[in-house]
């Protein structure tokens, strides 16, 4: 028997999700499964901790990386999954423009906006009318299913049947699905309190918030099998459709900007151009040859990796900050390296000390070094303003940064959800030290006047352990910056976000920038 899950949520369907994506994987592969399509509420934020963990793992399992499009025009939620590398792209426009007609968090969809990006994707509707099927197949013929799932809710079989006669009827192929949030049910109380997290009321008030049994994990072909006995074809469909997915996320490749060769014939030898010409500046009494060697050394690795471009990126925006006399400095591993040395991103000369360039280059890693520079924090702004004229927005974002909860925020969630009062709260979070994920010890319960022996106050201190790590929301990152060669918007979907800074000659000032998630 063989059956792949199209719907799983990961804890990155922020707050509805209660698993990791890497958990997802493991337990596919535990039971049985040929593999899963992660599709998060119009996200795609989960889906490389996934493919990295069937990687890592050699689970072997087949992965369709999507997104669970949710609409604010009343269209009931659809699954969108690329076919090809095209598709992705298309997919993550679609997000993109959701994303920036909304607030932070949120993201507002039509469904003419899935028209309007609908090639290459694979559709998958988890209800909706005859109507609604028409219009998807008419602009993707071949390409729509509808979703059936059996959640013992009650009339499963008979929800069903009304289900193959809707498919029938638009004929389109009906496909099963179980509308996973969890890898395994016992992650049920997790997921309740998520529920209350996300609805802002507390356990014992929640009602119908919450689900009203744990179904929704990943089950096996078998037992997937056993409930669509009705409509074998449905659990057929999954393949069917996985075998139509060719796109992995291994076909995206970062494409370095390469407006910083000017003039030169490539990449390498604008580089090598700028090392020497900024040697001589650093050695005005001669390069020693001991510095010769390493210069040598590193830009034959770098020529090797294909490294060069982003060398010049980074040169290029240290340049720019020091020609409007913007105090910076490259910091972190890049210090083991003459050719930073000599271009001006950091101030350790290599000719003083005994670095290993490899700490910082690995032919074995095959992955790009990590410059850090840091800029003045007064007119950092005016760097990343440079950034956006040069490459613009389409091509450049600020890096997002996934909030996760730690030991403080972790029993305060938690707490309020099994309606502790404030104080109570306060007094268990502030017995936990630092920013990292400690855990509440009895001694700390027992001063709050609680018994840390008793069901509920068990239940708090360990689903706060169990989503200790568990993203939150995203974030901007500080500074962290994304430049691309072409669209960064079919890479990744982005988002705009908005601030006030600090008052200027001119008043209040509102700053834009793109952040990539």
């Amino acid at each position: 028997m063989r059956y792949l899950e199209f719907a799983v949520a990961s804890n990155f369907s922020f707050l509805r999700g209660a698993s990791h994506p890497e958990e997802m994987m493991v337990q596919a592969a535990s039971v049985g499964l040929d593999g899963i399509g992660l599709c998060d509420r119009n996200s795609v934020a989960g889906v490389v901790r996934a493919h990295l963990a069937n990687r890592e793992q050699n689970l072997s399992l087949r992965y369709h990386p999507g997104a669970r499009l949710v609409f604010s025009d009343g269209t009931p939620d659809i699954l969108a999954y690329p076919r090809d590398r095209a598709g992705w792209g298309r997919l993550c426009r679609l997000l993109t423009a959701g994303n920036l007609r909304a607030e932070k968090g949120d993201c507002i969809l039509h469904l003419d906006d899935l028209i309007a990006h609908i090639f290459g994707l694979e559709l998958i509707a988890t209800g909706g009318s005859a109507q609604l099927l028409a219009r998807l197949r008419e602009a993707a013929p071949h390409h729509v299913r509808l979703a059936a799932s059996m959640l013992h809710r009650g009339q499963d079989r008979s929800r069903l049947a009304r289900m193959k006669e809707l498919a029938r009827t638009a004929n389109v192929p009906l496909l099963a699905i179980n509308d996973v949030v969890c890898h395994h049910p016992d992650r049920r109380p997790l997921a309740d309190v998520l529920a209350c997290i996300r609805e802002k009321t507390t356990i014992d008030r929640a009602g119908r918030k919450l689900a009203v049994n744990a179904e929704r994990h990943l089950k096996s072909p078998f037992e997937m099998a056993r409930l669509f006995r009705d409509a074998p074809e449905a659990i057929e469909e999954t393949i069917c459709l996985s075998n139509a997915l060719s796109f992995s996320l291994d076909e995206l490749r970062y494409e370095y900007p390469d407006e910083t060769i000017e003039g030169f014939d490539n990449a390498q030898d604008a580089l090598t151009h700028l090392t020497y010409e900024g040697a001589s500046r650093r050695y005005p009494q001669g390069l020693p040859d001991r510095v010769r060697t390493n210069l040598e050394h590193e830009l034959k690795l770098i020529t090797k990796l294909q490294y060069a471009p982003y060398f010049l990126t980074v040169y290029d925006i240290v340049r720019y900050a020091r020609s409007q006399n913007i105090l910076c400095q490259g910091r972190g591993s890049a210090a083991n390296s003459a050719v930073c040395f000599c271009l001006g991103i950091t101030e350790v000369d290599p000719d003083r000390a005994d670095l290993l360039f490899e700490r910082f280059i690995s032919p074995e890693r095959r992955e790009p070094p990590d410059i850090d520079v840091d800029f003045e924090h007064e007119r950092r702004e005016e760097v990343i303003q440079y950034i956006y004229r040069k490459y613009g927005r389409d091509r450049a974002g600020i890096a997002a940064t996934v909030i996760s909860y730690r030991g403080r925020s972790a029993i305060r969630e938690i707490g309020k959800a099994f309606g502790f009062s404030e104080d109570t709260i306060g007094a268990l979070s502030s017995s936990i030290w630092g920013g990292g994920g400690g855990a509440v010890s009895k001694d700390a319960v027992t001063r709050t006047g609680l018994d840390p022996h008793s069901r509920r106050m068990r239940q708090v201190l360990a689903l706060a352990q169990e989503i200790n790590g568990f993203p939150r929301h995203l974030s901007q990152h500080v500074g962290g910056f994304v430049m691309t060669r072409s669209r960064l918007d079919e890479v990744m979907p982005s988002a705009m976000r908005r601030w006030t800074t600090a008052p200027s000659s001119n008043g209040i000032r509102t700053i834009s920038t793109r952040s990539v998630f």
